[in-house]
């Protein structure tokens, strides 16, 4: 793991609401609800704040409704936040505050971002190779020969036979469809990959392999990845830190060998407990 801070959050906090001075108080894993009583706003996420070294992979779980996938689409710019601060690649300046033309310029060069559903990150009436050219042309290359040999190349990587350059993702596997979405989202070689939740809905012996392609991508290309999953069994594969969230706020952080073999809140024994 380097030492270099690739992506720092701090403060994040998303509320759905106008929100009131009794949402902190009525809100969080001690009432085990985000939703306040009083106004009835939302608070999905509470001060989120993390960093994310270079080459490293940030595991972030809980159960649905935790906030953890609100997280990362916050973080790619999805969904505006409420409060927070986001850095990213050494950059002094707050992305959150960033215009939309330089948003979208971190968003196309610094950051891929693989979600659980296809149909968020992919095109399914276009080709895969059409698809991944629109990360690229977003990212300013326009050559076609340039753009057809950068896709070929991201199959390759991904282990997707060449031919399915052609495919449209609707008529392939949801396994094939989520190494389209990881090889579109390493298009323009960013230095932060998001990976929201990819092997749910899979078979067992999908999300195996998935999760192999996913590790050695990693090893291979030393990208910082931050990956959501509700599995501690994914967590413990693929991750070297984790976040753990309940109610929009973390409630345990630190080494991944270390939450797993001697977790400290309640919330976290029980999602280690379950996967035994």
């Amino acid at each position: 793991m380097g030492a270099r801070i690739v992506l720092e959050a701090q403060g994040i906090t998303k509320r759905y609401g106008a929100g009131c001075e009794r949402c902190a108080a009525l809100t969080g894993p001690t009432q085990a609800t985000n939703v306040c009583d009083v106004c009835g706003t939302v608070t999905a996420l509470a001060d989120i704040s993390l960093h994310l070294f270079a080459g490293e992979i940030l595991g972030v779980v809980g159960e649905s409704g935790s906030g953890k996938s609100t997280l990362v689409q916050c973080m790619y710019f999805d969904q505006p936040t409420t409060e927070g601060e986001l850095y990213v690649d050494g950059d002094a300046a707050n992305a959150f505050a960033l215009s939309r033309t330089r948003q979208r310029y971190v968003r196309n060069y610094l950051m891929g971002m693989v979600y659980q559903n296809p149909t968020q990150g992919l095109r399914l009436d276009v080709t895969s190779g059409a698809n991944i050219a629109e990360k690229l042309i977003e990212a300013g290359v326009l050559h076609f020969g340039n753009i057809r040999r950068r896709a070929t190349e991201l199959l390759d990587e991904t282990e997707i036979p060449r031919y399915y350059l052609d495919a449209l993702p609707r008529t392939l596997s949801g396994g094939m469809q989520q190494r389209i979405q990881i090889a579109k989202a390493l298009a323009n070689n960013p230095p932060i990959l998001f990976l929201d939740e990819v092997t749910s809905g899979l078979d067992v012996s999908v999300q195996a392999r998935v999760l192999d392609l996913i590790k050695a991508l990693q090893e291979q290309l030393g990208i910082a990845m931050i990956v959501v999953s509700h599995d501690m069994g994914v967590i413990r594969l693929l991750t070297d830190r984790t976040i753990v969230l309940k109610n929009g706020h973390i409630v345990e952080q630190g080494l991944t060998d270390q939450i797993l073999e001697d977790p400290h809140h309640a919330y976290t024994q029980l999602l280690v407990h379950s996967t035994l």
